[in-house]
């Protein structure tokens, strides 16, 4: 029995199908879930505005929310303790932004606005969601 010494030797190729399968599959984890990431914290239905400014400060979120509890960071605080948290802040270059329901009274809103200025802070700013183009609010 005689056997064949010819071997054909083949180039080797890069298959890119499996390829660009898994680069595809990737692209659409990373875009469905960037979509969900959420900011952490009290459900608080902000106000709109035309006007919104970009700060770049070391911030200080006050949530309060449409009940009048007010929230420091994720942190819930009574008015007293509010002032003693942010007098630690007073000395240093900070903002406070204040994140205020729309249901939320004017006044326990204007009442942590004093509570932040007691507590030696000058730099406030109330959060509002921009407005969009299409919106039925404004009228």
């Amino acid at each position: 029995m005689k056997f064949k010494r010819h071997h054909e030797i083949f180039k080797g190729q890069i298959n890119m199908a499996p390829l660009i399968d898994v680069v595809l599959q990737q692209l659409i984890y990373f875009m469905l879930t960037s979509s969900f990431i959420m900011q952490p914290g009290i459900k608080i239905q902000l106000p709109t505005a035309a006007s919104t400014d970009n700060i770049e400060e070391q911030e200080i979120f006050i949530n309060v929310s449409a009940e009048g509890i007010v929230f420091l960071g994720e942190k819930q605080v009574s008015l007293e303790e509010l002032e003693h948290e942010l007098k630690i802040f007073s000395n240093k270059n900070v903002i406070v932004i204040i994140k205020g329901d729309v249901k939320t009274p004017h006044g326990r809103i204007v009442k942590v606005m004093d509570i932040v200025r007691t507590a030696g802070i000058s730099k406030i700013a109330i959060a509002t969601m921009p407005v969009m183009e299409s919106s039925d609010e404004i009228k």
